[in-house]
């Protein structure tokens, strides 16, 4: 509707300029044929949005057809038409879009003649005192609206890179959600499973003994004592970053270092006390950096935490951590005889009343982050678990 009110005025021109009294006649049919033209060029404005290159072609051929009709070169659609391209399509299509309008607009003065109450002059003269001014009007359009229209398509531009990012920010935000909460759960996973099978074994051994030796019982039962404890401070220390504040002690277990490979000997040592032969070997130059040795710490523990849990009567458990310097290697080997179910599934970790597989699952994906490999399964001797991180960084 807004193409067509801005047409009514031209219309009204063209009319007056057709039959004005006093000049010689175009035929009433011939001016009404020629207006019916244009009002229909003037409708394909409405498409200017969806398809800009359509109203510039109707535009065009309504011009053309309508000059020699009302005996008027007519060419108000054109800027209108060419406006619209500009903005709607783009700068390359509006420079093209007049490189065809000078020619069509030229072609429009010739057909459509003199206009009423000149003299008639040549072709020349007819060029000179329309077409030239039509052109430089039609350029100063387009320069206008190319100008709107790139500063649209820039602002347009800024609005879909701003949605963009904030799309990116909220999966990163997702990604590092998810990540954190897979981290949090291998973490209290090695916490929780290696603290409780550790005083399961205790309390049952302490229960054991406790009519024979009691004063061994009753070491026993503070050796729960202190792998309860040292649970419950690597849980506040895990658990204390998703709270905004807590007790003072757990703002200090925050600050604690995560365990590494200086604390190994301690770990095989828990373990010896709960009935576990472990004996540790370590050559090399141990990393300087604390989270790969918080890996190596994990799969230790975690591997010794099976080993507790699924091996019957081993009377050897060898831990052997080799740094290179290319690579460390993690090996754990048990001679006690598996379960018959983890015999049956290699590379996974026993489910059913032993767990849901989480501590395998988790070794993998802290191997995983490094680049390296973790294989595990039965052997003819027992149990064992290889873990490889490569490209780890050491003293030289």
């Amino acid at each position: 509707m807004i193409a067509l009110a801005y047409w009514i005025p031209a219309m009204g021109f063209t009319l007056l300029t057709a039959i004005v009294p006093g000049e010689p006649e175009q035929p009433v049919p011939l001016v009404i044929a020629g207006l019916t033209v244009l009002t229909l060029g003037a409708a394909a404005l409405l498409f200017r949005r969806s398809r800009p290159w359509l109203p510039l072609i109707a535009a065009f051929v309504a011009t053309l057809v309508a000059a020699p009709l009302l005996q008027v070169a007519d060419i108000a659609l054109i800027p209108f038409a060419i406006y619209g391209l500009a903005i709607y399509g783009s700068t390359r299509a509006a420079w093209l879009g007049y490189a065809i309008a000078v020619p069509v607009s030229t072609i429009a003065y010739i057909i459509g003649g003199p206009a009423r109450g000149q003299d008639t002059g040549g072709i020349v003269q007819q060029i000179f005192d329309g077409a030239v001014p039509a052109a430089v009007s039609i350029g100063i359009v387009v320069l206008i609206a190319t100008n709107i229209g790139n500063r649209r398509r820039y602002v347009a531009a800024l609005v879909d890179r701003a949605a963009r990012l904030e799309r990116e920010r909220e999966q990163l935000a997702q990604l590092a959600a998810l990540d954190e909460r897979s981290r949090i759960a291998r973490e209290m996973h090695d916490i929780v499973s290696h603290s409780l099978t550790v005083m399961v074994t205790l309390a049952e051994g302490s229960a054991a003994i406790a009519p024979d030796d009691s004063q061994r019982a009753i070491d026993g039962m503070r050796r729960v004592a202190e792998t309860g404890r040292s649970a419950l401070t690597d849980m506040r220390r895990m658990l204390g970053v998703l709270a905004e504040s807590g007790p003072t002690d757990s703002r200090q277990a925050e600050l604690e270092p995560q365990p590494g490979v200086n604390d190994l000997g301690e770990l095989v040592e828990r373990f010896r006390t709960a009935g576990l032969p472990v004996t540790l070997e370590s050559r090399g130059h141990e990393p300087t950096d604390p989270a790969t040795q918080l890996t190596i710490y994990r799969i230790v523990q975690e591997s010794l935490t099976n080993a507790l849990k699924h091996a019957a009567g081993p009377s050897a458990v060898t831990v052997e951590v080799r740094f290179r310097r290319s690579q460390t290697t993690i090996t754990v080997t048990d001679n006690g005889t598996p379960s018959a179910e983890a015999t049956a599934r290699p590379n996974a970790e026993s489910t059913g009343d032993h767990g849901a597989g989480r501590g395998l699952v988790g070794m993998r994906e802290r191997v995983a982050l490094y680049g390296g490999k973790l294989e595990s399964g039965a052997t003819t001797t027992g149990w064992t678990v290889t873990a490889t991180l490569p490209q780890t960084r050491s003293h030289e």
